[in-house]
Formats: structure tokens, C-alpha cells, sequence
């Protein structure tokens, strides 16, 4: 026996006692497959609940940076514009004083953009095809009537499709026009 011989009887035994153990990982495989995908999908459904995109998103800013001054409202809102900010304000009562949003308004995105001391701000330009008489009038070289002109053109012809199209307006040429045409801007 020392000679590296090993009877027939033995292997035949370690054949079966390998082909049990083959065939005990075979039996279990299946299951144990089955229960490791089940976790996995139970996981992915609790990650995704408690971290999904529906749930508000907290911003919070150390006491010492105050928020005070201007933010601009753009996009979809009825009014957008420069509006003063105050501690405390929400995106609500911001929305709001930009005169709430427009129908395609989509709130699940906002942008929020915070510009370095130094940076050059644009002008406040005013929307011709959303802006109120009272607005219309804050521009310069328009007053009631020209106000008037405005709304009562874009009733009547529909919105605006750029900015040169002012001249078309009773009331308003080239020199108005030049005036104004920094401070205005046409948009849906």
C-alpha cells in the first residue's frame, strides 16, 4: 500500500462521496440563487424609496452667511425679474413675488446660481409678451399710452417673436427703440 496503490473500493467510494456532494451544491444551487436576487431586488426597492428624486431637498447655509439683497426669477414664471430676498424667504414666497408660475412651469428642476463678488450683473430686461401696463411703463420713453400700445399690438397680433418688432407699435420708433431695446426681451 505504500506504494501509491489505492485499492479499486476506494475509489469507487470517493466517486460517490464526491458525486453526493455535487449533487447536494446542485440541489441547493438553485434556491440559494433565487434568494440572493430576491434580496438584491428587496434592496434596490428600499434604496430607492427612501433616496428617490420625489422627496425635497434641504438647503441650509451657516448663520453667518445671511441671505439679504436680490435674486433673479427667471424661466417659467409670469414676471421674472430681480426680486429683494430677505432671510427666511422660501422658494414659494420667491415664486410668488415673480407673480407665481406660467402653465409649463416644471418644479421638479430649479436652478439656483450664486454669482462671485466681483461679477458684472445683467440688467433686468422686461418681458414683452408677459409684462403688465405698469411695467411696460417703468422703461423709458414709455409711459400710459405707450403701455397701452404695447398690450393692445400684442392682444391683437399675438406675442412678440423678437424685440425689433416694437417699432411695429403705434407710438414707438427707432429712437424709443434704442432707448429700450438693452432692457427688454421677448420669450413664451
Amino acid at each position: 500500500m505504500g506504494n501509491g496503490y489505492i485499492p479499486a473500493h476506494c475509489h469507487v467510494a470517493n466517486a460517490r462521496r464526491r458525486s453526493l456532494t455535487t449533487d447536494k451544491l446542485n440541489k441547493y444551487w438553485t434556491p440559494i440563487i433565487f434568494i440572493l436576487a430576491a434580496i438584491i431586488a428587496i434592496g434596490g426597492v428600499v434604496a430607492w424609496a427612501k433616496y428617490g428624486g420625489s422627496q425635497p431637498i434641504e438647503i441650509s447655509m451657516s448663520s453667518s452667511q445671511e441671505l439679504r439683497g436680490e435674486i433673479y426669477v427667471g424661466g417659467a414664471v409670469n414676471n421674472p425679474g430681480f426680486y429683494s430676498l430677505k432671510s427666511g424667504d422660501s422658494v414659494q414666497d420667491i415664486i410668488q413675488a415673480a407673480g407665481g408660475t406660467i402653465d409649463s412651469a416644471d418644479l421638479s428642476q430649479l436652478k439656483l446660481y450664486i454669482p462671485h463678488i466681483a461679477e458684472e450683473q445683467q440688467p433686468q430686461k422686461i418681458n414683452l409678451n408677459q409684462a403688465e401696463a405698469w411695467l411696460l411703463e417703468a422703461l423709458p420713453g414709455i409711459g400710459e399710452v405707450r403701455a397701452q400700445a404695447i398690450i393692445e399690438y400684442r392682444q391683437q397680433n399675438g406675442r412678440f417673436h423678437n424685440i425689433n418688432e416694437l417699432t411695429k407699435v403705434e407710438g414707438i420708433g427707432t429712437t424709443t427703440y434704442e432707448q429700450i431695446k438693452h432692457l427688454i426681451t421677448v420669450t413664451d
